[in-house]
């Protein structure tokens, strides 16, 4: 791949004209706290405000009126669908006359963005962070996950057909969009919001002795694998944050292991405070398009033992810093091995790992400013975008 550090592609197009006068829309269906899709844009237009005229989120979790009448997201009951009101959020986008609109969901909230992106004259960038198809392979059977598959297939043509460009956070997630139609597809960094950044990095103890993972519970973060590693390492701590369809079954288990804690979901703003009362973060994920929390875990200056199948052992500058967990391997053993390590070895991934995330975070901004220079509508005199009446 090439390196982040000299992109190719829209994130190193050259100088050309930066897009501070812009207006941004993000039309999202994830809400900003509740997955990683939805902390992704969160923490993106905390730093793309201090570039642009403005920016918009338009999605579930904001204001009411956007949209109301929501259903249970299949598969994960601790989830809801939140369906668009499609007249108020037309007048609302219309009014805010973005230059650009950037959809990262192939949900209700995704496709109204898109099909309005062209009433509103503006640029429609695609962000691809979730491999649903393989998704469903997880929660259904082969007939059951017949109907998502198709509309995800469907969804995604949809908003690929549009798209001036398709971001992936991997080459593994690139390759899967343009296997599924998308013709212009590019690298995007992840950024990391200043919360996680700015406070000074705590030292890492001498030995491990505690562990955290932090996701979503489901069945594609393979947290079984912390709870029996929990089971062999009754002489370290574990906890597990966060909330999902497992969260019944591993606060079972919990209740057996004096050194496991589930204290279900936490609010981002408190998460820099668990990852730095730990040693070690784990991510041992079946299906994990980059592991942002991974990423969090790094800049604060932890060490992360992840799995073969998260998107940032693609990063260079990132995988240098982490511990892997090897094939044939438990996430049980991989922890054993990490323990026995030398301090001074651990502390040297510490300090690589957080070097590593600010320059990803430095490579991310400037990637998305050039991505929003080279796709965003052209300014017109009042420096609004040239509108268009086709869509």
């Amino acid at each position: 791949m090439p390196n982040p550090a000299e992109p190719s592609g829209p994130f190193n197009d050259g100088p050309g004209s930066r897009p501070a006068g812009q207006r941004i829309a993000v039309v999202s269906d994830a809400e900003p706290e509740r997955n990683g899709v939805g902390a992704y844009y969160a923490d993106l237009v905390e730093h793309l405000r201090d570039h642009v005229a403005d920016v918009a989120v338009f999605g579930p979790g904001g204001d009411p009126d956007l949209g109301s009448l929501s259903l249970p997201l299949p598969g994960d009951s601790t989830q809801k669908i939140l369906l668009p009101n499609l007249m108020t959020v037309r007048r609302r986008l219309m009014a805010f006359r973005p230059h650009a609109v950037v959809v990262p969901t192939p949900g209700p909230w995704g496709l109204l963005g898109a099909r309005l992106a062209g009433s509103v004259g503006a640029g429609l960038i695609v962000g691809f962070h979730t491999h649903y198809e393989r998704l469903a392979d997880l929660y259904w059977s082969s007939g059951l996950g017949a109907i998502p598959r198709s509309y995800m297939r469907l969804a995604n043509r949809f908003l690929f057909d549009r798209g001036a460009v398709v971001l992936a956070n991997s080459h593994a997630m690139a390759d899967a969009a343009r296997s599924l139609g998308a013709r212009r597809v590019d690298l995007m960094g992840t950024p990391i919001p200043r919360l996680f950044i700015d406070p000074p990095v705590s030292p890492l103890a001498e030995q491990v002795t505690r562990v955290l993972f932090a996701g979503r519970l489901a069945p594609e973060k393979n947290v079984q694998a912390v709870v029996d590693a929990a089971r062999d390492h009754p002489d370290m701590r574990f906890t597990i944050i966060g909330d999902g369809p497992l969260r019944a079954v591993i606060e079972d288990q919990a209740r057996d292991l004096s050194n496991l804690a589930v204290p279900g979901w936490l609010p981002r703003a408190r998460l820099p405070g668990a990852l730095d009362a730990c040693d070690v973060l784990v991510l041992p994920s079946h299906v994990e398009s980059l592991g942002t929390v991974a990423l969090e875990a790094l800049a604060r200056g932890r060490n992360v033992l992840v799995s073969a199948h998260c998107g940032i052992t693609e990063w260079p500058m990132l995988d240098r810093a982490l511990f892997r967990i090897g094939d044939g391997e438990t996430v049980s053993q991989a922890l054993g091995r990490v323990a026995s390590l030398d301090v001074t070895i651990r502390q040297r991934k510490a300090g690589m790992g957080a070097e590593g995330a600010r320059e990803m975070n430095a490579w991310a901004i400037k990637g998305w400013l050039d991505v929003l220079a080279n796709h965003g509508a052209a300014l017109d005199g009042d420096g609004g975008a040239n509108r268009r009446a086709d869509g």
